[in-house]
């Protein structure tokens, strides 16, 4: 890995949001929220239920439309672009239900993220063109390596299904790190997983991180989690911003502890 880390860690661009407003039906799910994610880093995006984190998410995946604001990787400007094109960017993302087909093999079903990288047409693959053959063998040794990074490369030929479920997370991101992306945008990765299972992703998500160089971007109600790892932190509230900063600085805001306790600003 360490050769792609290092041509990863050089060519990490800044995410950069501002004033990102969303707006359905006359809800504002987002209002004005600015942040910037620099290269290379963990950055958490928390609140309570409802606050706004997975609306965020699904603007910088692209599978909703921002209403005004922006959203930039680097030169590129990515709000409104289709999820294939801020694929092709490099972010790629997880998401908080397993999406793996079940019956595939573990190695098969990481394949998948390789298929923005293959250049052989449908023709020539189907045909088993030698340059087809080739390019499946180098593929299906970087999911190998991916997946002895994440730690499943011994279950590369089981059915993705039949893993249990801390196993079948690993590998969802495994899935995502196949397709190189230079941003990873990471849903509840450890959502409904055991303390055993937790630590595990977090030391994975840490790896990415140090050794790959990969910006991530993280939303996940794991409070321990997120003030080990994160970098920096951005708390949203009712869809606005309401604490930016380091995890130590943003756990003792005023505004962040009455967002999480319930407290209103009159009893305060």
């Amino acid at each position: 890995m360490s050769d792609t880390a290092a041509a990863t860690a050089q060519d990490v661009p800044a995410l950069e949001v501002r004033a990102l407003t969303v707006k359905f039906a006359g809800l504002t799910a987002l209002d004005a929220v600015d942040f910037t994610v620099a290269p290379g880093t963990v950055h958490a995006v928390i609140g309570p239920n409802g606050a706004g984190k997975s609306t965020c998410f699904n603007v910088l995946s692209g599978v909703y439309r921002a209403t005004s604001g922006s959203v930039r990787f680097g030169a590129h400007e990515l709000t409104g672009e289709p999820p294939h094109r801020i694929a092709a960017r490099g972010i790629a993302r997880t998401f908080q239900n397993l999406a793996l087909p079940p019956r595939a093999t573990v190695a098969d079903s990481l394949l998948l993220g390789r298929h923005r990288l293959t250049r052989t047409g449908f023709v020539a693959a189907g045909l088993r063109l030698p340059q087809a053959v080739r390019e499946e063998a180098r593929h299906r040794e970087r999911v190998r390596e991916i997946a002895a990074f994440v730690g499943i490369e011994e279950h590369l030929a089981k059915p993705a299904g039949s893993l249990p479920y801390g196993l079948q997370k690993l590998a969802e991101l495994a899935r995502a790190l196949c397709m190189e992306p230079r941003l990873l945008l990471l849903d509840e990765p450890v959502a409904g997983m055991t303390a055993d299972e937790r630590r595990r992703t977090a030391a994975v998500i840490a790896g990415v991180r140090d050794s790959l160089g990969i910006s991530i971007v993280l939303v996940e109600h794991d409070m321990g989690m997120v003030m080990r790892l994160a970098d920096s932190v951005t708390v949203l509230d009712f869809g606005k911003r309401i604490a930016d900063g380091t995890p130590a600085a943003v756990q003792n805001d005023p505004a962040v502890v009455r967002a999480y306790l319930g407290q209103s600003e009159e009893s305060a």
